[in-house]
C-alpha cells in the first residue's frame, strides 16, 4: 500500500490497544488504500471505482448497525456510540460520493475521515468489553469484603463458594484479554495478576479456616490479612492495565507508578540513544541538554541498587561507581561543547563534541557489561540459595508435629529452634530479593522485567508468612488447619523459590557472551539456505536514520497486513494450505524488517537485516515454484494470464533482492543506502507475491481447484473465539 498521500495508519495504531479492533480495521485500510492508489481512475469516471466505493459505504451500514445494537444493549456508551455510528456512515457516504464524482478530488480527506470514525467506533466496542471485565473483577472484590466479614463456617462455607464462581468467570476474561492485548509489558503484567489470584487462593481457603479456628490468634489473622491485600493488589493491577489508553484514564495512581519502574538498563540504552542524536544534529538545544541530565539522575539512582547492595562484591561495586563517574564527567565535557557551539558556532569545536560523544558512548557500554557482570554473579548463587531456603521452610513445617509429640519441658526448645530458623529463613529471604532487584535491572525484555519484578514482590510479602503460618502452628499443635495451612505456605514458598531460580536461568542463558549464543526464530542458521560465507559488518541504525526508512517500512507493514488479512481467508479452509503457509511466513518476516526500521523487534542490527531480507527471497523463490506448479491445473483463459503475468515478475524481484543484499558497502553511509535498498527491494517483491496470491485464491475458488499441501505440520493456527466485529471482516474486506 504504497499510494501516495495514503492515511498514515500508525496514527491510528497508537489507539489500538487489541489484536482483534486492529484486525478488525485492517481489511478497510487494505480497500480504502486500493481506492487511494487508484483514485487516477476514478478522474475518469472508472466503473470498477465506483462499484468499490459503493461495496464500501454498503459495508460500512452493516457495520454501523452492529455498531447501533450495541449502543442499544450498553447505556453507559448509547450516546457516544450513537454519534460515532453517526460519523461513520457519513464518512462511508463522502466515500461513494467521491468514487463516483468527475475528479476524484478528496478522496485522501474522506479515507482519512472513515478510518477515524470507524476507530472511533471499534474503540468503543472494546470500552464494552473492558466494561463487562471489571465488573466481573468488582464482583470478585464483594466477595472478597464478605469472606473478610464471616463469622462462621456455615457463612464462610457460602462466601467462599460464591467467590469461587466469580473467580472462574475472572479467569476466563482475563485470559482471554491478556491474549489480546498488543503490548508486551501489559500482557505479562496481566499474566503475572492472574498467577498472583490462581496460587492465591488456596491459601486464601486455609488461612481464612485457621482464622475461624483460632480468632484469638493475631499470626492467623495476619496470614489471613496479607492474602487478601494481595489478591487486592492483582485485581487493581488488572483494573489499571485494562483501562490504560482508554479516553479518560490516562492519568497514573502511585501504584502504577510503582509498577512501571524503569531499569538501569533501560536508562543505560536511552541516554546512549540521545547521545548518539546529539552526534548526528551536531549538537544539543536546552530541552535536549535538560533530557540528559534527568536521564543520566535516573541511571545514578538505578545504579544504587547495585552499589548499595550488601551482596555485590568490592570489585563489582567500585568498578560501577568509576564509570558512573566517567560517564558524568563525559557527557558535562558534551553539555559544554553543545553549549559552545550553540552560543559561538565555534568550528574547532566539532571535533570535542564527537569526541565526548565517542567517550560518553564507550563508557556507556562499559558500564552495561559491568552492570551485567554483577548481576550475573549474584544470580548463579541463587539456585543455591533458593534450596537451602526450602530446606528452611521443610524444617519449619516439622516443627509443629515435634511440638505435639515432646514433652512441655522441651517446648521453649524448640521455640528457640523456630527463631533461629526464621532468622536465617528472613536472611536468605533479603539475599533472594536483592538477586531478583538486580536481575530486573538487566532484564532485556519487558516480559522478563515484568516477571522479575513481580517475583520480587511476591517473596518481600509472602515469604515471612511462612515462619508466620509456622508460629500459628507452633502456638496450635494439634491444630489440623493451622497445619494445613503453613503445608500451602511451604508449597506457595517453593514456588516462587522456582519461579526466581527459572528467571535466572533465563538471564544467565540471555546475557552469555558466547559466541553465536543468540538465534532468532525465522533467521537462517550459519552454513544454511544459502547464506554468504563473509559476513557484513553489523551495524545499529541511529534514531535519524530510523526516521528516514519509517516510510518505506510503513509501506511494507501495510502490505504485509494486506497478505495477512488475505490469507486468513483461506486459512480455515485447508490447513495443510501450501501457499498459505508460504505467505503467511513472508508477511511474517516483512513485519519484522518494518519494526526493524522503528528500532523494535529481533532484528538488532542491519546484519541481521540483510541476512532476514536473504530469506525472505528465498522463501519467494519457493512460492514461485509452488504457484508455478498450481498454475498447470488452471485452465487457459483471462485469470490464468494474470496469475502468470504477476508470476512471470518474482523470478526478477527475487535476484534484484538478492543482489542488493550481497553487495558489499564500506562506510555508515554505505549501509544505511544498503539498508533503504533492501527495504525498497523486499516491499517490491512483497507487492509482486501480494498479486500472485490473490490471483492464486482467485483461480482456485473461481475453478474449484486442489490448492498444493503441505505434508509436515510445522505449526497450527491459534484458532480464538472471534469478536463481535469479527463476521464484518470479510464484509469490509468487500
Amino acid at each position: 500500500m504504497a499510494a501516495a498521500g495514503l492515511p498514515d495508519f500508525d496514527v491510528y495504531l497508537t489507539q489500538i490497544k487489541t489484536h482483534s479492533v486492529e484486525r478488525t480495521l485492517l481489511p478497510l485500510v487494505k480497500q480504502i488504500s486500493s481506492l487511494v492508489a487508484t483514485r487516477g481512475e476514478a478522474a475518469a469516471g472508472g466503473a470498477a471505482v465506483q462499484r468499490v466505493g459503493a461495496a464500501v459505504a454498503c459495508a460500512v451500514e452493516r457495520f454501523v448497525a452492529v455498531g447501533e445494537t450495541i449502543a442499544d444493549d450498553n447505556p453507559d456508551v448509547r450516546h457516544s456510540m450513537v454519534l460515532a455510528c453517526k460519523e461513520a456512515r457519513a464518512a462511508g457516504r463522502a466515500i461513494e460520493r467521491v468514487c463516483t464524482g468527475s475528479d476524484g478530488s478528496g478522496m485522501v480527506t474522506a479515507a482519512r475521515g472513515l478510518l477515524a470514525a470507524v476507530t472511533r467506533v471499534l474503540l468503543l466496542a472494546d470500552m464494552v468489553v473492558v466494561r463487562q471485565l471489571l465488573l466481573a473483577k468488582d464482583k470478585v472484590a464483594r466477595s472478597l469484603d464478605r469472606l473478610e466479614s464471616v463469622s462462621n463456617f456455615a457463612e464462610f462455607v457460602r462466601a467462599f463458594t460464591e467467590f469461587g464462581g466469580s473467580m472462574v468467570e475472572l479467569a476466563r476474561l482475563t485470559a482471554e484479554r491478556r491474549a489480546d492485548l498488543r503490548d508486551e509489558r501489559r500482557r505479562a503484567q496481566v499474566a503475572a495478576a492472574r498467577n498472583v489470584l490462581e496460587r492465591s487462593t488456596l491459601m486464601l481457603l486455609t488461612s481464612s479456616k485457621t482464622c475461624l479456628r483460632h480468632p484469638g490468634s493475631a499470626s492467623a489473622r495476619e496470614n489471613r490479612d496479607t492474602v487478601f491485600c494481595q489478591m487486592r493488589r492483582a485485581m487493581d493491577l488488572i483494573h489499571y492495565v485494562v483501562r490504560d489508553g482508554l479516553p479518560g484514564h490516562e492519568e497514573q495512581s502511585q501504584e502504577a507508578a510503582q509498577w512501571e519502574a524503569g531499569t538501569a538498563l533501560g536508562a543505560l540504552r536511552g541516554l546512549s540513544t540521545q547521545v548518539r542524536a546529539a552526534r548526528a544534529r551536531g549538537g544539543a538545544d536546552g530541552a535536549r541538554r535538560r533530557a540528559l541530565a534527568s536521564t543520566l539522575r535516573a541511571l545514578v539512582e538505578r545504579t544504587h541498587d547495585f552499589t548499595d547492595s550488601a551482596y555485590t562484591s568490592h570489585e563489582h561495586r567500585q568498578r560501577i561507581l568509576a564509570l558512573a563517574e566517567r560517564i558524568a564527567y563525559e557527557l558535562e565535557r558534551l553539555v559544554s561543547v553543545a553549549v559552545s557551539l550553540e552560543e559561538q558556532g565555534v568550528s574547532g569545536t566539532l571535533a570535542a563534541l564527537e569526541s565526548a560523544c565517542a567517550g560518553a558512548t564507550s563508557a556507556a557500554a562499559e558500564l552495561e557489561r559491568a552492570l551485567v557482570a554483577a548481576a550475573r554473579d549474584q544470580a548463579r548463587d541463587l539456585a543455591p540459595l533458593a534450596e537451602q531456603a526450602r530446606k528452611l521452610a521443610s524444617d519449619l513445617a516439622h516443627i509443629g508435629n515435634l511440638r505435639r509429640k515432646l514433652a512441655s519441658s522441651c517446648g521453649e526448645r524448640e521455640s528457640e529452634r523456630l527463631h533461629n530458623i526464621a532468622s536465617q529463613l528472613h536472611e536468605q529471604l533479603d539475599h533472594i530479593i536483592e538477586v531478583c532487584k538486580l536481575l530486573r535491572h538487566i532484564a532485556m525484555s519487558e516480559t522478563l522485567q515484568v516477571s522479575a519484578k513481580f517475583a520480587e514482590i511476591n517473596l518481600r510479602i509472602y515469604g515471612p508468612q511462612v515462619v508466620t503460618a509456622a508460629r500459628t502452628l507452633a502456638a496450635h499443635p494439634g491444630s489440623a488447619a493451622a497445619r494445613e495451612n503453613l503445608d500451602v505456605f511451604v508449597d506457595m514458598w517453593a514456588w516462587l523459590l522456582a519461579d526466581a531460580a527459572r528467571l535466572a536461568r533465563e538471564l544467565l542463558d540471555l546475557t552469555d557472551e558466547r559466541p553465536d549464543k543468540q538465534q532468532y526464530s525465522s533467521l537462517p542458521r550459519p552454513g544454511k539456505h544459502g547464506t554468504t560465507s563473509k559476513p557484513l559488518k553489523a551495524v545499529r541504525l541511529d534514531s535519524d536514520e530510523q526516521a528516514k526508512i519509517a516510510k518505506s517500512g510503513l509501506e511494507m507493514k501495510m502490505m504485509s497486513s494486506e497478505m495477512d488479512a488475505e490469507t486468513e481467508k483461506w486459512q480455515g479452509a485447508d490447513e495443510n494450505n501450501d501457499i498459505v503457509k508460504r505467505a503467511k511466513n513472508m508477511s511474517s518476516m516483512a513485519f519484522a524488517m518494518y519494526q526493524f526500521t522503528k528500532g523494535e523487534g529481533r532484528l538488532n542490527t542491519t546484519q541481521d537485516l540483510f541476512t532476514q531480507a536473504e530469506y525472505f527471497a528465498e522463501e519467494a523463490n519457493r512460492l514461485y515454484k509452488i504457484v508455478r506448479q498450481f498454475s498447470y491445473q488452471v485452465p487457459a483463459g483471462t485469470a490464468k494470464k494474470e496469475l502468470l503475468e504477476h508470476l512471470d515478475k518474482v523470478p526478477t524481484y527475487v535476484q534484484q533482492l538478492q543482489f542488493t543484499v550481497k553487495e558489499p558497502t564500506v562506510g555508515r553511509a554505505a549501509t544505511f543506502s544498503k539498508v533503504d535498498n533492501v527495504i525498497q527491494e523486499t516491499k517490491h517483491l512483497m507487492n509482486v507475491i501480494s498479486k500472485v496470491v490473490t490471483t492464486c485464491f482467485d483461480c482456485a475458488n473461481k475453478y474449484s481447484l486442489c490448492m498444493p499441501e503441505r505434508v509436515p505440520m510445522y505449526w497450527k493456527p491459534n484458532l480464538r473465539k472471534a469478536s463481535t466485529f469479527k463476521s464484518e471482516n470479510s464484509v469490509l474486506n468487500g
